[in-house]
């Protein structure tokens, strides 16, 4: 397997839980502070082509940075939009583990499973 990338943010609760469930079962990974080492264009569109939801599973649309946003990603092309996340990391949920195969967006500890295996 890949080494397994851990997108996380130490004052998020999922984070920590997720983060708790990997060390426990001892899972190797690479964690990376989201703000301070965000995603590169080149990494969020490796994610991207993983999700099945697309922007819906990764934005986090119900915080307060895409609120004051005031526009609707919908509307705007995609290399906009990933600039967006790029420039205001806080528009991602969280946590974001990839291995370049597997996507796992928040915590999730079934399909934790799927991804440690």
């Amino acid at each position: 397997m890949k080494e397994l990338t851990f997108f996380s943010y130490p004052s998020c609760t999922s984070c920590r839980k997720t983060k708790k469930w990997l060390v426990s079962n001892s899972v190797k990974f690479n964690e990376r502070h989201l703000f301070k080492d965000t995603p590169s264009k080149n990494e969020l569109m490796q994610i991207l082509s993983l999700t099945t939801d697309g922007l819906d599973e990764l934005l986090a649309t119900r915080g307060e940075t895409y609120k004051k946003l005031g526009v609707d990603v919908e509307e705007l092309p995609l290399s906009e939009v990933i600039k967006l996340m790029i420039n205001e990391p806080k528009l991602l949920r969280r946590p974001i583990l990839t291995d370049g195969k597997k996507l796992i967006v928040g915590f999730n500890p079934d399909a934790l499973k799927g991804i440690a295996k």
